[in-house]
């Protein structure tokens, strides 16, 4: 999972970046006593500046948009000195590197801060916490055309069933491809993993493969690639076969299915409604949720965003305090497309009808299990062309290019158990 794109290395372009930005934030909060508190995001366009309308009830707060590569711009801020008050995260992974190496001061949120089981602990190391979740992603959606399918699989069967039904030769050039697939970004199939792996195996063992502390070469690993082959190979699967999704970004999948209708389904996350705000032609999709292995299974996979505050800044961990109450993000859910972490948040503040669904399996389900790979370690996490997400895809061009099964999962978990030794973790 984890649509932000990850590298630790920091190039001399963001070294210099950061360091103008801390040399701009002095500069505006100059001959007004205290400057601004400071708010590294990894948000842009729509997300930032729904942020902006939320923590301008706060007060004096200026927001900085880090782009994609939050940690190279955290990582060069450091250095030079001018570290952020506040940063919002999208891994927990990060969140406890950098409160091991000393960056960050403990928080407390506010009282009515409560969220699901699968998210509490992510944010605390040595018994103590170094972060509040601010923001969810629901990651287990399927978006469909009512039209081209009026009854969507409610099982993992039923799935691989209409999609072999709308693929295959028979079908071939005479209509949408069943299922559409952005494979160029790695995090869509490490979604898809982990949805599916959610659905075969334990809780225990997703936590422990996240810890580190399971084998990557075990009898459940095994058996959610084996399901995702049996799908993912299906003649006809995707618009343009297997070598076109490679190259399909996750934006392109959702514009294949709301305007181009050139496929049927696509699976991902609540996010996707942006897109689809954005391009769809015709009647809205409709969404269903990812189909476990029986009627009555339906995995939860959550994706989140946190806030840390940088040792040393009072003011900042006053500002993430506020943020951690429910009521801080009104803004944000006013306007739609936003999902709160915080179950406390009254149902009826929702006015879109898809969020006031998901919020309600957040707070009903058992079954919440937060993105695996956000958890993993070092460059095993993922990025383009590197870690879990390479792995997958990789995988994915191996049993839509005609590799049995057997094989490519012998490969996968090859790799997968190598990257878990060379990150620290894992078997």
């Amino acid at each position: 999972g984890g649509g932000v794109r990850h590298d630790g290395r920091v190039s001399r372009r963001t070294l210099l970046r950061a360091g103008a930005a801390g040399a701009v934030t002095v500069a505006a909060g100059c001959g007004r006593g205290e400057p601004s508190i400071q708010v590294a995001v990894v948000w842009s366009t729509g997300e930032l500046a729904r942020f902006r309308e939320v923590v301008a009830r706060y007060g004096d707060v200026r927001v900085v948009s880090a782009g994609n590569d939050i940690d190279a711009f955290l990582r060069a801020r450091h250095l030079a000195g001018t570290s952020p008050d506040v940063a919002i995260l999208p891994r927990p992974g990060l969140v406890v590197e950098y409160a091991r190496r000393g960056w960050l001061r403990e928080v407390t949120p506010s009282g009515g801060y409560a969220v699901p089981v699968g998210m509490a602990d992510l944010l605390t190391t040595g018994g103590r916490r170094y972060g509040v979740w601010v923001k969810a992603a629901h990651k287990s959606l399927f978006w469909h055309l009512p039209s081209l399918l009026p009854d969507p699989p409610r099982s993992w069967d039923e799935l691989v069933q209409v999609t072999r039904r709308l693929g295959g030769p028979p079908r071939r050039g005479a209509g949408p491809a069943p299922l559409a697939i952005g494979a160029a970004d790695g995090w869509v199939l490490t979604d898809w993993f982990e949805n599916v792996l959610a659905d075969v195996t334990t809780p225990g063992f997703y936590s422990a493969l996240a810890r580190g502390d399971a084998d990557w070469g075990s009898r459940s690993v095994r058996a959610a690639l084996d399901r995702l082959a049996e799908l993912w190979s299906v003649e006809g699967a995707f618009p343009g076969g297997g070598r076109r999704a490679l190259l399909t970004q996750y934006e392109d999948s959702v514009i294949d299915v709301v305007h181009r209708r050139r496929a049927v389904m696509v699976f991902e996350g609540d996010f996707v409604d942006d897109v689809v705000r954005a391009f769809s032609s015709g009647a809205a999709p409709r969404t269903f949720r990812f189909p476990g292995a029986r009627m009555a299974d339906r995995p939860l996979i959550v994706g989140g965003d946190a806030a840390v505050v940088f040792a040393g800044s009072d003011r900042g961990a006053d500002l993430v305090r506020w943020l951690s109450e429910g009521s801080a993000f009104g803004p944000w859910l006013d306007a739609g497309g936003y999902l709160s972490p915080n179950v406390s948040v009254p149902l009826a503040s929702y006015r879109d009808p898809v969020r006031r669904e998901l919020a309600t399996d957040l707070r009903t389900t058992d079954a919440v299990r937060f993105d695996l790979s956000d958890q993993l370690p070092g460059p095993f996490t993922g990025s383009d062309g590197v870690g879990i997400w390479r792995i997958m895809q990789d995988f994915f061009a191996d049993v839509t290019g005609g590799v049995a099964a057997g094989e490519a999962i012998r490969r996968a978990t090859g790799q997968l158990a190598a990257a878990a030794r060379s990150a620290g973790g894992g078997r």
